[in-house]
Protein backbone atom coordinates (compact mmCIF):
# COMPACT_ATOMS: atom_id res chain seq x y z
CA UNK A 1 0.00 0.00 0.00
CA UNK A 2 1.06 3.62 -0.88
CA UNK A 3 1.95 6.03 1.77
CA UNK A 4 -1.62 7.57 0.30
CA UNK A 5 -3.63 4.40 0.57
CA UNK A 6 -2.35 4.06 4.40
CA UNK A 7 -3.55 7.68 5.59
CA UNK A 8 -6.42 7.32 3.91
CA UNK A 9 -7.30 3.68 5.09
CA UNK A 10 -6.79 5.17 8.82
CA UNK A 11 -8.99 8.51 8.44
CA UNK A 12 -11.46 6.44 7.32
CA UNK A 13 -11.91 3.98 10.04
CA UNK A 14 -11.12 6.52 12.93
CA UNK A 15 -14.30 8.60 11.27
CA UNK A 16 -15.99 4.97 11.40
CA UNK A 17 -14.74 4.56 15.25
CA UNK A 18 -15.73 8.10 16.38
CA UNK A 19 -11.85 9.14 16.94
CA UNK A 20 -11.83 11.10 13.98
CA UNK A 21 -9.32 14.09 13.66
CA UNK A 22 -11.82 16.99 14.55
CA UNK A 23 -12.82 14.17 18.22
CA UNK A 24 -11.93 16.56 21.14
CA UNK A 25 -11.12 14.59 24.61
CA UNK A 26 -11.05 17.08 27.94
CA UNK A 27 -8.93 16.03 30.88
CA UNK A 28 -8.98 17.45 34.43
CA UNK A 29 -5.85 19.29 34.24
CA UNK A 30 -2.99 17.59 35.72
CA UNK A 31 -1.21 21.16 37.05
CA UNK A 32 -3.57 21.54 39.43
CA UNK A 33 -2.50 18.36 41.53
CA UNK A 34 -1.24 18.14 44.57
CA UNK A 35 -1.49 21.28 47.39
CA UNK A 36 -1.95 25.01 47.49
CA UNK A 37 -2.28 27.75 50.50
CA UNK A 38 -2.90 30.99 50.82
CA UNK A 39 -1.73 32.72 54.13
CA UNK A 40 -3.47 36.39 54.97
CA UNK A 41 -2.64 37.70 58.78
CA UNK A 42 -4.44 35.11 60.93
CA UNK A 43 -6.24 33.42 58.42
CA UNK A 44 -4.68 30.15 56.59
CA UNK A 45 -6.04 28.43 53.36
CA UNK A 46 -5.13 25.08 52.37
CA UNK A 47 -6.41 23.36 49.15
CA UNK A 48 -5.71 19.73 47.72
CA UNK A 49 -6.19 18.39 45.21
CA UNK A 50 -5.80 14.43 43.89
CA UNK A 51 -4.04 13.71 40.56
CA UNK A 52 -6.30 12.76 37.71
CA UNK A 53 -7.21 9.22 36.77
CA UNK A 54 -10.26 8.08 35.07
CA UNK A 55 -11.38 11.44 34.30
CA UNK A 56 -12.08 12.84 37.27
CA UNK A 57 -10.13 14.63 40.20
CA UNK A 58 -11.20 15.10 43.99
CA UNK A 59 -10.36 17.65 46.22
CA UNK A 60 -10.95 19.88 49.85
CA UNK A 61 -10.23 22.55 51.24
CA UNK A 62 -10.33 24.20 54.59
CA UNK A 63 -9.95 27.88 55.68
CA UNK A 64 -8.73 28.44 59.78
CA UNK A 65 -9.13 31.85 60.81
CA UNK A 66 -7.11 32.06 64.66
CA UNK A 67 -7.03 28.77 64.70
CA UNK A 68 -10.38 27.61 64.59
CA UNK A 69 -11.97 26.30 61.10
CA UNK A 70 -14.19 29.01 59.25
CA UNK A 71 -14.93 27.37 56.09
CA UNK A 72 -14.58 24.03 53.96
CA UNK A 73 -15.57 22.29 50.96
CA UNK A 74 -15.16 19.39 48.90
CA UNK A 75 -15.24 19.35 45.23
CA UNK A 76 -15.37 16.98 42.17
CA UNK A 77 -13.45 18.03 38.61
CA UNK A 78 -14.69 15.42 35.86
CA UNK A 79 -14.55 15.02 32.20
CA UNK A 80 -18.08 14.74 31.08
CA UNK A 81 -19.12 15.32 27.50
CA UNK A 82 -15.87 17.03 26.06
CA UNK A 83 -16.71 19.76 28.79
CA UNK A 84 -15.16 19.61 32.57
CA UNK A 85 -17.75 19.60 35.41
CA UNK A 86 -16.75 20.98 38.66
CA UNK A 87 -19.15 20.16 41.36
CA UNK A 88 -18.72 21.84 44.94
CA UNK A 89 -20.09 21.29 48.19
CA UNK A 90 -19.26 23.86 50.54
CA UNK A 91 -19.88 24.51 54.64
CA UNK A 92 -22.83 22.37 54.89
CA UNK A 93 -24.31 24.36 51.55
CA UNK A 94 -26.14 22.83 48.78
CA UNK A 95 -24.05 21.28 46.21
CA UNK A 96 -23.35 23.30 42.84
CA UNK A 97 -22.25 21.82 39.54
CA UNK A 98 -20.24 24.35 37.33
CA UNK A 99 -19.37 23.72 33.42
CA UNK A 100 -16.53 24.65 31.57
CA UNK A 101 -16.74 27.52 28.88
CA UNK A 102 -12.96 27.48 28.46
CA UNK A 103 -9.95 25.44 29.30
CA UNK A 104 -6.28 25.98 28.40
CA UNK A 105 -3.39 24.26 29.25
CA UNK A 106 -2.77 26.73 32.09
CA UNK A 107 -6.29 27.26 33.05
CA UNK A 108 -10.38 26.70 33.07
CA UNK A 109 -13.15 28.69 33.43
CA UNK A 110 -16.71 26.99 35.22
CA UNK A 111 -20.21 28.73 35.11
CA UNK A 112 -23.13 28.16 36.11
CA UNK A 113 -25.48 31.70 35.64
CA UNK A 114 -28.34 30.05 37.66
CA UNK A 115 -26.22 29.70 40.68
CA UNK A 116 -26.52 32.75 43.30
CA UNK A 117 -22.95 33.14 44.02
CA UNK A 118 -20.43 32.15 43.09
CA UNK A 119 -21.84 32.32 39.02
CA UNK A 120 -17.87 31.47 37.77
CA UNK A 121 -15.10 30.15 39.06
CA UNK A 122 -11.73 30.82 37.41
CA UNK A 123 -8.30 28.54 38.42
CA UNK A 124 -5.35 30.13 36.53
CA UNK A 125 -1.96 28.74 36.49
CA UNK A 126 1.21 31.71 37.73
CA UNK A 127 4.32 29.49 36.92
CA UNK A 128 5.08 25.84 38.63
CA UNK A 129 3.87 26.80 41.75
CA UNK A 130 1.78 29.37 42.02
CA UNK A 131 -2.02 30.02 41.00
CA UNK A 132 -5.13 32.30 41.05
CA UNK A 133 -8.49 31.20 41.79
CA UNK A 134 -11.05 33.83 41.04
CA UNK A 135 -14.79 33.50 41.79
CA UNK A 136 -17.24 35.95 40.40
CA UNK A 137 -21.02 36.80 40.32
CA UNK A 138 -23.63 39.29 39.56
CA UNK A 139 -21.00 43.02 39.60
CA UNK A 140 -18.41 41.19 42.77
CA UNK A 141 -15.66 39.07 41.82
CA UNK A 142 -12.17 37.73 44.11
CA UNK A 143 -9.04 36.41 44.03
CA UNK A 144 -7.66 33.63 45.62
CA UNK A 145 -3.39 34.04 44.90
CA UNK A 146 -2.07 30.57 46.06
CA UNK A 147 1.33 28.72 46.21
CA UNK A 148 2.26 24.90 46.03
CA UNK A 149 3.21 23.77 49.35
CA UNK A 150 3.75 20.42 51.06
CA UNK A 151 0.39 18.02 51.84
CA UNK A 152 2.87 16.78 54.82
CA UNK A 153 1.98 18.35 58.01
CA UNK A 154 4.67 20.86 59.27
CA UNK A 155 6.65 20.53 62.19
CA UNK A 156 4.40 21.77 65.12
CA UNK A 157 1.08 20.93 63.54
CA UNK A 158 -1.50 18.96 65.34
CA UNK A 159 -1.01 15.38 64.67
CA UNK A 160 -3.65 12.35 65.33
CA UNK A 161 -2.85 10.63 68.59
CA UNK A 162 -1.82 6.94 68.42
CA UNK A 163 -4.13 4.51 70.41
Amino acid sequence: MTRRAIMISFLLSAAATGGGLGAQTIQPPVWLAGCWEQRTGNRETLEMWMPPAGGLMLGASRTIVGGAVREYEQVMLRAEGGKLVYTATPSGQPTASFTSTNVTDTSFTVENLQHDFPQRIIYRRRGADSLIARIEGGTRGFDFPMRRTSCLPSAGAERPSRQ
